[in-house]
């Protein structure tokens, strides 16, 4: 996953990488039995790029673990790979309210 990432994983990396939205994010970091895309652990939010096998057969389990995530302190914020791909701006605006939000 690390080395091979999705087409939109790898455009919103390139966008937020190196701290561009005043938090630095990691990709693919290890919370729990959870691997999330990506991470700021400064803010304890949680990106989540959402393809379409995450239709009706992974929506039960992404509701458990955004559960999970969530009693343990975590936002998640879950973005269509489409929006990634088609609109990265609005994308990245996406990530920098809610960065925003969780700083004050």
């Amino acid at each position: 996953m690390r080395l091979i990432p999705t087409s939109s994983e790898h455009l919103l990396w390139v966008a937020i990488r190196g701290g561009r939205l005043g938090v630095q994010f990691r990709r693919q970091v290890v919370l729990g039995r959870y691997i999330a895309d990506f991470f700021a652990a400064e803010v304890e939010l949680v990106v989540e790029v959402d393809g379409g096998y995450h239709g009706r057969v992974r929506e039960r389990s992404d509701e458990r673990r955004d559960r999970w995530l969530q009693r343990h302190g975590y936002t998640v914020l879950r973005l269509s790979d489409a929006l990634a791909l088609n609109n990265i701006g609005a994308a990245v605006a996406l990530i920098a309210e809610q960065v925003a939000a969780l700083r004050r």
